[in-house]
């Protein structure tokens, strides 16, 4: 049998699948000493090992088989698969609202490469419409691939593209906007278009996925079709992210895009308001806003855009025993702007206030957050924070870290008069910083305690 049946397949593994003349791509039955298997077998990643064997089970999913364990296969049947979904051109229908879909790559624009077993930013945008028809009923969709890249490749250059692009579709008339993104880095191009983008008319929604479009359990296309309700039929008139809000799918959340943050690694439901709650939960039916105050829906095309950004300014998340050349490196490197992430209120230890002077004097700005994230600084408690303030240290309120972050590199991309930093760093554009944290703003469950393992078992995780 030729080599190309036995893709990625070597040593062990590629002699046991010759032995009983079954072919990748081919349905078999494995006989193992811990059970019978049914499924697909996959092509091998390029740098796997040799003592398995990949099937695709009805459920979706991927196993392993240890070849050790194999005590017969029969191939049942062939069919190479065929992963890519054809791209087709989206039906117009009267009446529907016109929505444009940018997509930057990311799992929700992704498929599995089963040669090298790597998740690549594959889809087009088109394709996506291919994969989730239902989109059809909801608006009229237009569609343009800005960009094909994971998440942790977007930066500022992206943000500005991007920035650019909404204002160019604003002021065409469309409808809404959704931008396919990875979830990685999410909430930092959330809050980058939150200050580049200011004041706009229409909903600009931001969505991605946790899993990708070949498993089961995908979020990927309720999650658009949440975020094609929420632009094209919404009255929230604000840039928001998109996502899961329990991990069923029964409904997703409309985060404000300063105020969300990533704080799971796997689960669907991984994106959470810091500090306050979701600005509106959506369903294929609508829009509920959860908040009184948004900026609502407008039929002008005025907006503010001002994609500009200093990519020399970075965040330092403080440590206990850091060294003074960690922020000296920072300095000599040219960097123009630093957030700390400090503890408790605001704090870093004394040994590093000599190189916070030496920034000050040099033109840094430099801003404190925390690293509890729910809270505020407040340096003024103890002598810790007050001694910091006096060295130039400015407290950013209740800023997320990451928000503060991008703010800065907004402001100083306007401006190097530091004066003026302070006044667009600490005047607030969305809600980055607010006057209050509302109490139902911080929830979190610990598990194990009976009260509340009984309301979670009547609720939501």
């Amino acid at each position: 049998m030729s080599e190309d049946f036995f893709q990625g397949y070597k040593g062990a593994a590629l002699e046991m699948l010759k032995k009983f003349n079954v072919r990748v791509w081919g349905q078999a039955e494995v006989d193992t000493t811990r059970g019978m298997f049914k499924g697909t077998v996959l092509p091998r990643a390029e740098n796997d090992d040799d003592q398995h064997i990949v099937l695709k089970v009805i459920t979706g999913y991927n196993i392993g088989v240890d070849i050790t364990t194999v005590l017969s296969m029969i191939e049942t049947g062939y069919k190479k698969a065929n992963y890519k979904i054809p791209e087709k051109e989206f039906p117009v229908t009267p009446g529907l609202p016109k929505v444009k879909l940018i997509g930057t790559g990311g799992t929700i624009a992704s498929r599995l490469d089963y040669r090298t077993g790597a998740v690549i930013p594959a889809f087009s945008p088109g394709e996506l419409y291919g994969a989730v028809p239902e989109l059809a009923d909801i608006c009229n969709l237009e569609t343009e691939k800005l960009f094909a890249v994971f998440s942790e490749n977007m930066g500022p250059d992206q943000y500005k593209k991007l920035a650019v692009a909404i204002g160019q579709e604003i002021e065409k008339g469309i409808d809404g906007i959704i931008i396919g993104h990875g979830t990685d880095t999410l909430h930092y191009t959330a809050a980058a278009l939150t200050f580049m983008v200011q004041n706009p008319p229409i909903p600009i929604i931001l969505v991605g996925s946790q899993r990708s479009s070949d498993r089961p359990s995908s979020d990927a296309a309720l999650n658009l079709m949440h975020a094609a309700t929420a632009a094209g039929h919404g009255d929230i008139a604000e840039v928001m992210v998109c996502m899961f809000g329990p991990t069923s799918d029964e409904y997703g959340f409309l985060h404000r895009g300063t105020r969300v943050r990533k704080m799971h690694s796997s689960y669907r439901s991984t994106f959470r308001t810091i500090g306050d709650i979701p600005v509106a939960t959506v369903t294929r039916n609508g829009v509920v806003p959860q908040k009184e105050i948004y900026n609502h829906r407008r039929k002008d095309t005025n907006v503010k855009i001002t994609p500009v950004f200093e990519e020399k300014v970075g965040m330092l998340y403080y440590y206990t025993n850091m060294q003074p050349d960690m922020i000296d490196a920072m300095v000599d490197n040219g960097y123009k702007g630093i957030v700390i992430i400090g503890t408790g209120l605001g704090h870093v230890n004394k040994p590093i206030y000599p190189a916070i002077e030496r920034a000050v004097k040099k033109g840094v700005a430099i801003y404190m957050t925390v690293q509890t994230l729910w809270g505020y600084v407040h340096m003024f408690v103890y002598d810790t924070g007050r001694d910091l303030m006096a060295k130039g240290i400015i407290p950013a309120e209740n800023m997320l870290p990451e928000v503060a972050y991008i703010k800065l590199g907004w402001a100083l991309g306007q401006t190097n008069d530091l004066e003026k930093v302070k006044e667009i760093m600490l005047t607030p554009i969305n809600d980055e910083i607010t006057s209050r944290e509302p109490y139902n703003g911080y929830l979190i469950y610990q598990g194990g305690v009976k009260e509340i393992e009984d309301f979670i078992k009547k609720v939501h995780k």
